[in-house]
């Protein structure tokens, strides 16, 4: 599952605001707040469609490994 600070790190790599990825993924904006923020917890399919919406965008989604921890980059 990605992390609250992946989500972050996606709009931010992609310069849209909550509200973007709120209308692109059909999820609520207080919903991404609340779970950015660490105020609450989401819902396997609502995140999954989060997920979604970013990687159609060109977020690619990195696991954490021995190296570092989980992150994201953007496709070529």
């Amino acid at each position: 599952m990605i992390s609250p600070a992946q989500i972050r790190m996606a709009r931010a790599g992609l310069g849209i605001s909550v509200r973007v990825l709120s209308e692109r993924a059909n999820v609520a904006d207080s919903t991404i707040h609340r779970f950015e923020t660490n105020r609450g917890g989401m819902q396997t399919s609502t995140l999954e469609r989060l997920q979604s919406a970013l990687e159609a965008e060109g977020v690619v989604f990195l696991a954490a490994d021995g190296t570092g921890g989980p992150g994201v980059r953007l496709k070529a």
